[in-house]
């Protein structure tokens, strides 16, 4: 009887690491395309939250060298409103020094207060801010197009009546045909409003994995703006003749309710042809 209870407990003990392991993890996916002749290797970092991975972020910025991308993609909220800005900055330092790197806001960034002030500091940093805006990137005589619009939260501060649909509209008006279309914004529950627009890919976060999941039952249980049971938290999703690729992000800390069995994790993706 008591050797029973004594395994029992220790799968109690297991169980209950395994699903509080807050690790951070790197995850691939990979992608084919006529667009491309060469391989494009994409990171994808979004919900940092300001939180930290080791002495002046090491532990991450490690991960993303030993990947070796072409570009890194920040997903918005990369800021906190609550937490202070140090850490994300330190990330910001190293990657903006190193890497071509564009930034979206995130709903956070707009809470903050500073939304202008963080877009100032970012673009100090060398890192492309986008807000309906694209930037075409030669990659091994590949060309991609990268484009990015603003966290919906930042219009409700404007006075001009503007939106998402104005930025996505300019962006599809500057549309290089011949380029692989990529399209980074905060949120994935406006993927049907991404799709009419021509995107090859669409990169976002928000959601945090669902922040609960079961693995190969529950893909998460509860996230920002689509409730329960989400559709769209984290993963590969294909939609007609594109792709959704949804980070569950990298905040830790910065969250009230733990994250269970959905370690935080740096997303590579790898475009070839």
């Amino acid at each position: 009887m008591k050797v029973k209870m004594i395994i029992a407990i220790g799968i109690l003990i297991l169980f209950g690491l395994l699903a509080s392991d807050s690790r951070l993890k790197i995850v691939h996916y990979n992608l084919k395309s006529t667009k491309v002749s060469s391989n494009i290797r994409i990171a994808l970092i979004t919900d940092l939250h300001s939180c930290k991975y080791g002495d002046k972020q090491n532990e991450l910025i490690k991960a993303i060298d030993t990947q070796n991308p072409d570009i890194i993609l920040l997903g918005g909220d990369i800021f906190d409103d609550v937490i202070p800005h140090e850490q994300a900055i330190y990330l910001l330092e190293y990657i903006g020094g190193k890497y071509p790197c564009y930034y979206v806001t995130g709903n956070h960034e707009v809470w903050s207060g500073e939304v202008d002030e963080i877009k100032k500091n970012v673009m100090s940093l060398g890192i492309g801010v986008l807000e309906g805006t694209s930037e075409i990137i030669h990659v091994n005589k590949s060309a991609i197009q990268v484009s990015g619009i603003d966290d919906p939260s930042l219009f409700k501060l404007k006075s001009d009546g503007s939106n998402e649909i104005d930025q996505l509209m300019a962006i599809q008006k500057n549309m290089d045909k011949h380029s692989y279309q990529l399209l980074l914004s905060h949120r994935p529950q406006e993927v049907k409003t991404y799709l009419t627009y021509g995107f090859d890919l669409m990169l976002s976060g928000h959601a945090h994995g669902g922040q609960w999941r079961i693995p190969y039952l529950l893909n998460g249980l509860l996230a920002p703006d689509q409730g329960f049971f989400p559709k769209y938290a984290g993963g590969i999703y294909k939609l007609n003749n594109a792709s959704l690729i949804v980070s569950r992000g990298l905040a830790r800390e910065s969250t009230i309710v733990p994250r269970i069995f959905n370690r935080p994790e740096l997303v590579i993706i790898d475009i070839s042809n």
